[in-house]
């Protein structure tokens, strides 16, 4: 048998060529509107990241953070309909979206959504943009 510890090496230490591109990663910004012609003007983050964490909290998220897991996978939705947009892409973040906000029912019936980048300088550049949907016909699961 090989030698163990040739084994378990390259999962301690990461390979540098792990990432193709280190590029911004989409934001996902969603809208509310009364009527599908209405103009969506008040966008507002999906999922902001906190802005501080305790140390406790921190050691949690080791562990258990499947709220995270889940924006992460957002974000590779984002990424693939910026690449390549399909109605899969569209529906699994139009799901999350729509999942979190019915525990606001009296919100806006119409729910839209954007992928923006913002450059290091903070310029906001928008990708893509959803036409709206109507929030009762998005499966939640």
């Amino acid at each position: 048998m090989a030698n163990p510890f040739s084994l378990l090496l390259p999962a301690l230490v990461p390979s540098w060529n792990f990432f193709d591109v280190i590029a911004p990663s989409p934001r996902v910004e969603y809208a509310l509107a009364e009527t599908r012609d209405a103009v969506l003007d008040a966008w507002t983050e999906f999922r902001p990241r906190p802005q501080r964490l305790s140390p406790a909290a921190m050691l949690a998220r080791l562990f258990w953070n499947p709220r995270w897991n889940e924006s992460l996978f957002l974000v590779s939705c984002a990424e693939r309909l910026v690449e390549e947009p399909t109605a899969h892409g569209e529906d699994e973040i139009f799901r999350r979206i729509a999942a979190d906000l019915a525990t606001q029912p009296d919100a806006a019936p119409w729910l839209s959504f954007r992928l923006l980048f913002i450059d290091p300088t903070g310029e906001r550049d928008v990708l893509y943009q959803t036409a709206p949907r109507l929030r009762a016909d998005i499966d939640v699961r």
